[in-house]
């Protein structure tokens, strides 16, 4: 399948200028028949409102997404980021048409292909990292203000959630609600067990 999406920010502007940009690439490129989500809001409001959640629900690997740029997709780089990372990992060709660009794992033999993709994933873990750090720094202040972290001795702290931590840690980022995290995305646990989860790692 082949999805178009579009999404302008103002009254002024209009959806057909990216429709007829998208329309154009997939007929050279036989990409055949586009399924369009279109948007008119501004990039700041929710995932939900922008319909980035339905757009990754929709999306199953060896489908091609189109959009006019990669601005079009997120509201800041890092987000971008992680969009982009977790639309490589379904297995979903990307082609962003202002900067010429087509991202798909299974296309190895490109070599701009390789170069954005490893890019795209070095972006994603460094912004981990980053988390990473701040979480530490958190913690390290709530123990010199003597607050005691962790549960009680004998408590079991694996939770059937540790293995999709980094996934849910970029869905919670993408602002995609939790119950549709839990419900689309992970496919197990619920809406509430997962809420007190993100706490958790948050």
């Amino acid at each position: 399948m082949t999805v178009g999406y579009i999404r302008v920010s103002t009254e002024k502007q209009t959806v057909q200028n990216q429709k007829h940009a998208i329309l154009e690439y997939a007929n050279a490129h036989q990409l055949g028949s586009v399924t369009f989500i279109e948007v008119e809001m501004s990039s700041r409001r929710s995932t939900s409102e922008r319909k980035i959640d339905e757009l990754l629900a929709l999306l199953v690997s060896g489908d091609t997404l189109l959009v006019s740029e990669l601005s079009r997709l997120a509201r800041s780089l890092s987000g971008l980021f992680s969009l982009v990372n977790l639309l490589i990992e379904k297995g979903v060709r990307l082609i962003a048409l202002k900067q010429n660009m087509s991202l798909d794992k299974n296309n190895i033999n490109n070599l701009q292909n390789k170069v954005m993709l490893t890019m795209f994933s070095l972006m994603s873990e460094l912004e981990r990292d980053f988390i990473s750090a701040r979480t530490k720094e958190a913690l390290k202040a709530r123990r010199e203000a003597g607050i005691i972290l962790g549960k009680p001795k004998g408590v079991i702290q694996a939770s059937m959630y540790d293995s999709d931590a980094l996934r849910i840690e970029e869905l919670v980022k993408l602002g995609v609600p939790i119950n549709k995290i839990s419900k689309l995305h992970l496919g197990y646990g619920t809406a509430k067990s997962l809420g007190e989860y993100v706490k958790k790692i948050s």
